[in-house]
This record gives C-alpha cells, sequence and structure tokens, in this order.
C-alpha cells in the first residue's frame, strides 16, 4: 500500500496544477511513501521515486480524486440554485405562452375565415393585428431568452460575492446599482406579464363558450327533446369582426361541425396551455423578484461589513505605525 504524508517543506513536488495551495489548508507538501517491500526514499531535500509503475499510479489517482472532490464542492456552493429554477420555469412558461400562442392564433384565422367571414376585407384589420401578435411574440421570446440568462448569470455573480468563494468576485458600488437596476426591471415585467396573463385568458374563454354550446347540442339530439337548429354562437358580438361580417354567426349542425374540426380543437387547447405558460412566467418573475431583493439586500449588508474591515484594518495599521515609531524613539533615548 502507498501511504500519503504531508510534512513542512518548501519541495517543488506536488506541482501546484495537481494540489493548489488553497485546497491544502496546513500549507504543506505531501508526499507518498513506496511499499515497504522495496528501498525506501533517502532521506535528502530532493523529490526520488520508486516502484515507478504501481505507486505512481496510486498517488496521481489518489491526489486527483481529492482535488476533483473538493473543486466540485467548492464549484457546486457556489451555484445559485433559486435563480437557477426561475430561470428554467421563465424559460418554459414564455416558451409555452410564443409557441402554443403563434400556433393558435394561425388556427384561429383559418376558422374566421372559413365560417364566419368568408369576405377578406371584413377581418382584414384582425389579421394584421394577428400578424403583429406573431411578431411581438418572435421578440417576447428572443429578449426572455437573453433575460433569463443575465438574471442567472446575476445569480452566480452574486452568490460568489456574498459567500466569498473567489477573489475576483467583489461587492462594488456599480454591481449593487446593477442589482438594484435589476429588481426595477424585474417589477415592471412582472406586472406586463400580468396583463398578458389576462389577455390570454381571453381567447379561452371565447373558445370555451363555443365548445360549450356545442355540447348543449349534442346533448339535446342524444335526449332528442329539442332541435338544436336555434342555438347559435355570433362571434361578432366578441367584438373581433365587424357587424355586418357574413356570416357572422354558426347554428346548430354547421356549429357543431365547427367544433368537430381539428383547427377548433387543437386552437382551443394551445390558448389553454398558451395561458398556463403565462402564469408561470409571472410566477418565474416573482420568483426572480424576490431573489433580486434578496440578492441586492445581501450585497448591501456586505459592502457594509467590507467598509468596517476595511476601516479597521487601516486602523490596526496606523496603530503599528505608531507603536514601531515609540520604540524607534525608545531605542534612539537608551
Amino acid at each position: 500500500m502507498v501511504s500519503l504524508t504531508c510534512i513542512a517543506s518548501e519541495s517543488p513536488w506536488p506541482p501546484a496544477w495537481i494540489y493548489p495551495k488553497d485546497m491544502n489548508p496546513h500549507g504543506k507538501t505531501c508526499k507518498f511513501s513506496p511499499p515497504k517491500a522495496e528501498a525506501t526514499a533517502p532521506d535528502d531535500s530532493t523529490w526520488k521515486m520508486y516502484n515507478y509503475n504501481a505507486a505512481y499510479q496510486d498517488f496521481f489517482i489518489t491526489f486527483l480524486s481529492l482535488s476533483c472532490f473538493e473543486c466540485c464542492i467548492k464549484c457546486l456552493g457556489g451555484v445559485p440554485y433559486a435563480s437557477l429554477v426561475a430561470t428554467i420555469l421563465c424559460f418554459s412558461g414564455v416558451a409555452l405562452f410564443c409557441g402554443c400562442g403563434h400556433v393558435a392564433l394561425t388556427g384561429t384565422v383559418s376558422i374566421l375565415e372559413q365560417h364566419f367571414s368568408t369576405n377578406s376585407s371584413d377581418h382584414a384589420l384582425l389579421s394584421e393585428v394577428i400578424q403583429l401578435m406573431q411578431y411581438v411574440i418572435y421578440g417576447i421570446a428572443s429578449f426572455f431568452f437573453l433575460y433569463g440568462i443575465i438574471l442567472l448569470a446575476e445569480g452566480f455573480y452574486t452568490t460568489s460575492a456574498v459567500k466569498e468563494l473567489h477573489g475576483e468576485f467583489k461587492t462594488t458600488a456599480c454591481g449593487r446599482c446593477i442589482s438594484g437596476m435589476f429588481v426595477f426591471l424585474t417589477y415592471v415585467l412582472g406586472v406586463a406579464w400580468l396583463g398578458v396573463f389576462g389577455f390570454s385568458a381571453v381567447p379561452v374563454f371565447m373558445f370555451y363558450n363555443i365548445w360549450s354550446t356545442c355540447e348543449v347540442i349534442k346533448s339535446l339530439q342524444t335526449n332528442m327533446t329539442a332541435s338544436g337548429d336555434q342555438i347559435c354562437v355570433d362571434v361578432r358580438q366578441y367584438g373581433i369582426i365587424p357587424w355586418n361580417a357574413v356570416p357572422g354567426r354558426a347554428c346548430g349542425p354547421i356549429l357543431e361541425n365547427i367544433c368537430n374540426t381539428n383547427e377548433f380543437y387543437m386552437s382551443y387547447h394551445l390558448f389553454i396551455v398558451a395561458c398556463a405558460g403565462a402564469g408561470a412566467t409571472v410566477i418565474a418573475l416573482i420568483h426572480f423578484l424576490m431573489i433580486l431583493s434578496s440578492n441586492w439586500a445581501y450585497l448591501k449588508d456586505a459592502s457594509k461589513m467590507q467598509a468596517y474591515q476595511d476601516i479597521k484594518a487601516k486602523e490596526e495599521q496606523e496603530l503599528q505605525d505608531i507603536q514601531s515609531r515609540s520604540k524607534e524613539q525608545l531605542n534612539s533615548y537608551t
């Protein structure tokens, strides 16, 4: 067996890339002793290795396993898990809202053109608005992809600065200002997404009304109690097409056929998923807002502590200077 021994020495072994100084709290140089069956290393200042095949391999495996384990623990300690969860939730919500909303809007235009507004001039304005909304969806997806990455990076920076895991991460006035700006921007985006969430519930409500009307017609036909020809849905009352649109409404079997189409089924369920995605994005932004507020408070406290430590170090240095001058004057008198 190979035994490891750490001694206080200036020996160049092991190299720094194998065992960095910050991973050795005692500041010692570690060696290994070869098996007793072989010759032992002489007691001199230079490092000599024996049993180059077996012992040298065991040495590297032991040291590298210790180094990798400590590095993994150190890296895992700097991961902002709360920001990571909020980022994943935000990406998922935005992806669901943008993807499902885009396809559902296309299906809605197709249903209106085929069944409620056969004249293209009647719904020209609606088509332009829906096309504009689809372009807005592209912009929302791109913006929140970048914004989520920026917030995750800010979480890494703040966690490392607060825990002081790396020497290059320090709390500065610029960092605290950026954290405060992200708090304000996330608050504004959260309020805006509350409006988006409410707006995305409107088409769900409209499609639900049409679907429930179709279910009433199906129940009447099943029970044979009355005819469903007089049960209609007038889309013009929702304001999405003008009152002079032809036909503007659907009744009885025609309405039932509309509900049985794949376009209606897909658009209805995609609007539901898009609404759920908007709600998930609102939850993610609220989560981000709590994280950013707590991080900003931590950075503020850390800056005060850092200023206190600087003042304390300066006072200790002045005290040492005074003591050294006093000793010099006393020596000059004696």
